[in-house]
């Protein structure tokens, strides 16, 4: 009988042909975020991921792995040979792992993926249940069961029953490279996110006006992109200083233009980025409504800047909702220390709601466009973060 931690998958399982290229995705991040531990071995089987550690490893294991996208389980497991000598040792010792958990019923839950097998699923279900029955004061409930045993019959005969929840989506870089808008708000670090779930793989652009704006709120947008790297892995971050942009617009265009103006020159720099580095898509943190740029006309004057894909996975989203998705992936304290950034330099008082493609390209006219373009990628800074970790 050997222990392991078997990775249930969602979505991926529905690719068709290109489903062992996802999970080979998985297995590979699997590899990156167990690379510490000593002992390990993974092999696939019948639609499942099985990781082999040390007994005294599983449960540090199922944290390790619990970020990674594509998994919708992680489950500490009992395998056994199909001699089924050890079936019953290895279902008692299962109720031993549930112990103490204030459990009143069970559902035993058999399933035969390799038909070959002489036991049918409901002979194996009978078999789980009579051993429960005889050695606890437990009930069987098959409706409303407070936990399941579960029995897979595959190369090997898999048993288990407690299952910690996964992350869910699409492995990571499955849906090419993107570029996240990050700021230092609650907002854009949920959108990288969830872009990320989709399986995106995901680096950042982030925009500051130093000296006008700290080194701390550059500091506090690292630490937010180092939460995100815990998801995704190593994050490379663009950092550019917009402050040169910033005062050309206030001194040759109309004050209520200042921030619609410097986020199209923000899509203007990811867009160079993008270019030049490969990636496939933007993403914004942009949720309708929320603020001036971001009403209707306010979106499609952005819009008319880059040449490719924009996501914004927060557009509909309610702002209780967005925090509350915060708080889950962990970016929500950061996100609200109060460390200013570039969007509140030369804030207009009344900024336009209701800006028009024509009329701010008429306002660009007066703008050296490329040039300022140009002079901020010259200057942008590029630095690598890792998990908990900044280069």
């Amino acid at each position: 009988m050997d222990k392991l931690i078997s990775l249930s998958l969602g979505e991926v399982m529905l690719k068709g042909a290109n489903r062992n290229q996802f999970i080979d995705k998985i297995i590979g991040q699997v590899k990156r975020r167990t690379r510490d531990f000593s002992g390990i071995s993974i092999y696939k089987d019948f639609g499942k991921i099985y990781i082999n550690c040390n007994d005294d490893d599983i449960d540090a294991v199922v944290e390790a792995v619990k970020p990674i996208f594509g998994i919708v389980y992680i489950t500490p497991t009992l395998r056994i040979d199909k001699s089924m000598a050890s079936f019953d040792d290895a279902v008692l010792e299962l109720l031993e792992s549930v112990k103490g958990n204030g459990y009143k019923t069970f559902k035993a839950k058999a399933k035969r993926s390799d038909k070959h097998f002489e036991i049918h699923s409901d002979e194996l279900n009978r078999r789980i249940g009579a051993l429960v029955l005889r050695n606890t004061d437990l009930k069987v409930d098959v409706h409303h069961p407070d936990f399941h045993i579960f029995c897979d019959v595959k190369d090997s005969i898999y048993l288990y029953a407690t299952r910690y929840k996964g992350t869910g989506g699409l492995p990571i870089g499955t849906n090419g490279r993107g570029l996240l808008l990050l700021s230092g708000g609650i907002d854009s670090p949920v959108a990288g996110y969830m872009m990320a779930k989709r399986g995106v793989a995901m680096d950042c652009v982030h925009f500051h006006s130093y000296p006008f704006t700290s080194e701390r709120a550059e500091e506090k947008v690292k630490h937010l992109a180092a939460i995100l790297a815990g998801y995704t892995g190593t994050i490379r971050m663009y950092s550019c200083n917009l402050l040169d942009i910033q005062k050309a617009i206030n001194k040759q265009c109309p004050e209520d233009e200042m921030t619609i103006l410097s986020r199209r020159f923000m899509m203007r720099i990811a867009e160079a980025i993008a270019e030049k580095y490969d990636y496939q898509s933007i993403t914004t943190g942009e949720n309708l409504g929320q603020v001036a740029s971001q009403t209707i006309g306010g979106l499609n004057v952005t819009d008319a800047v880059p040449n490719r894909v924009v996501f914004r996975p927060l557009i509909g989203m309610d702002k209780i909702d967005i925090i509350a998705y915060a708080e889950k992936i962990g970016t929500y304290e950061t996100s609200i220390q109060p460390f200013e950034d570039c969007c509140s330099v030369f804030l207009p008082k009344h900024p336009k709601l209701r800006p028009t493609v024509k009329g701010i390209e008429r306002s660009e006219s007066k703008l050296d466009v490329e040039g300022l373009v140009r002079e901020a990628m010259e200057a942008l800074q590029i630095h690598t973060i890792k998990q908990g970790e900044i280069e």
